[in-house]
């Protein structure tokens, strides 16, 4: 760095004014490398942690609550009461043992604990619902001592382990509030506080360790996983920011011991928000519910249906009745968009549909014979005895089961045409028409998808079939034309559908 005093004088102090000029450049700079390793102290510091989370924690005193339960379990005494004499000291001794009424059945009383939060001044409480189900009583206590018991359960949802309590307290309760889960970031701080074991109200801290993590609970996983400390009693308990807002439900944890090895999962607040408002303004959740069965898409089936890519829902059930059906969507459908959102993943498609009103129409836009095309579908709500991705869902295609049809070998396969004798022998349903596997050679790609004697192939390439040589002649088809794989539609005994991808041999 370099400077020219040209016509430079001294100043009043008497002192050059290049000196001067060279003095405070030298404090600029001294006062510049402070100010750089403040900020690389503060960000090092950071690094290791947030330097105390008192202030935070404290501002959230009463907000939390600890959950108790008690669930009566009767059971059949087969030992009967003894004839004690009226008045014994005994006597009562003998009813607790061996009943608590007198009438041979004994009656245990089973607590357990959990933790919430408080949504509601006027005594609205969040917890888990596995912490309150077939509990008898529920008690609610603060961490000021104050113990309320639970006038009504508002309302919860299996689905999402969620359920809304009310009490009534002698004053207005302080309420939580809620973060944005979606702009949490993986590494960002986080506070648990809980009620572990029973000892009531506890603070740990961690880290965001995963977002939208799937542990297979239920069709819409999409939890925030944490190192921050929850153990058994945490359930129900809030999941901070380091503002002190709300961003998870604390809901489960992976533990070969039953304590804490730092991996806990929370339900988002972006999902629990709205499951909360519908519980207390309902009762209930309402979900929509479009009527499909889907599976995801491998490379194999990707190629089998042109794809360039595996993104997407494969449609590989519908059913009777359902929204789908009556907007005309059909089995090996791909829908790539479900209201302007697209489905990167199978599992995106039921968060996405179980979110949308009842009654809205909605535009998907889906790939079929290689072209993208559009419906609108509208929407309708999904009742106990809907299974959207779940249970059985029957499919009657209309075209004549063959009486009989000789067997062809294909693809490592034996396969023959569904007789009543084959019908009968692997217990397949009356509705299924299609082709019947008699012999699948093992360790073959056949056998290594799971397709097993019995199993009915129903489709191939997107076209029924009702004899073996019509499976062959796809087969065939495909070969010559140069694709790699073939796509089958199977079905087992009792009409399960799914989608496999079976490789071919090119012929020259």
């Amino acid at each position: 760095m370099y400077y020219h005093f040209r016509n430079c004088r001294t100043t009043r102090t008497g002192i050059p004014c290049a000196v001067t000029i060279v003095l405070k450049t030298a404090a600029r700079i001294i006062s510049f490398s402070l100010a750089i390793l403040a900020c690389a102290m503060t960000v090092s510091s950071l690094a290791r942690g947030p330097e105390s989370v008192a202030d935070i924690a404290e501002k959230l005193e009463g907000v939390v609550v600890n959950i108790s339960t008690a669930t009566i379990r009767a059971r059949k005494n087969p030992k009967k009461l003894p004839k004690i004499p009226k008045g014994s000291p005994f006597e009562d001794l003998f009813k607790d043992f061996f009943n608590n009424n007198g009438d041979g059945i004994s009656r245990k009383k089973v607590s357990s604990l959990g933790s919430g939060f408080v949504v509601g001044a006027s005594g609205m409480i969040v917890t888990n619902n596995h912490v309150i189900e077939e509990a008898d009583e529920i008690f609610v206590t603060f961490p000021d001592g104050r113990k309320f018991r639970v006038e009504k359960v508002v309302g919860r949802d299996k689905k999402t382990d969620i359920a809304v309590l009310k009490v009534s307290p002698d004053k207005p309760l302080k309420v939580a509030r809620f973060g944005d889960s979606k702009k949490i970031r993986i590494g960002d701080w986080v506070m648990a506080i809980g009620n572990p074991f029973g000892l009531g109200g506890t603070v740990t801290v961690g880290i965001i360790s995963a977002k939208n993590r799937d542990i297979n609970s239920g069709p819409y996983d999409n939890f925030i996983q944490t190192d921050a400390a929850i153990n058994k009693g945490n359930s129900g308990g809030p999941l901070f920011n380091m503002d002190g807002e709300v961003i998870g439900i604390n809901t489960a944890i992976i533990s070969p011991s039953g304590g804490s090895i730092g991996i806990g999962f929370a339900v988002p607040s972006l999902t629990a928000q709205d499951i909360i408002e519908q519980l207390i303004a309902n009762g209930r959740v309402r979900r929509g519910w479009l009527g499909v069965r889907i599976q995801s898409i491998s490379k194999g089936i990707a190629e089998s249906l042109g794809m360039d890519n595996v993104k997407g829902a494969l449609v590989s059930n519908i059913s009777p009745d359902s929204p789908a059906r009556k907007a005309g969507m059909k089995l090996g459908d791909v829908i790539l968009k479900f209201g302007g959102q697209k489905i990167e993943t199978m599992r995106q498609l039921p968060k996405i549909v179980s979110r949308s009103r009842v009654n809205e129409d909605i535009k998907v836009e889906y790939l079929r014979d290689g072209q993208k095309n559009t419906l609108v579908v509208r929407i309708e709500e999904l009742g106990e005895k809907d299974k959207d991705n779940d249970g059985e869902l029957e499919i009657v295609l209309e075209k004549p089961e063959p009486d009989s049809g000789k067997s062809q070998r294909i693809l490592d396969m034996t396969v023959s045409g569904l007789t009543a004798k084959l019908r009968k022998r692997y217990h397949i349903r009356k509705n299924i028409k299609g082709v019947v596997v008699t012999r699948v050679r093992r360790k073959s790609i056949a056998a290594s998808k799971h397709i097993k004697k019995g199993n009915v192939i129903i489709e191939v390439s997107q076209k029924q079939v009702v004899s073996p040589l019509d499976i062959v002649n796809e087969v065939r088809k495909a070969q010559l034309t140069g694709r790699k794989s073939v796509l089958f539609l199977v079905s087992d005994a009792k009409g399960i559908l799914r989608f496999i991808a079976l490789p071919v041999k090119v012929k020259d």
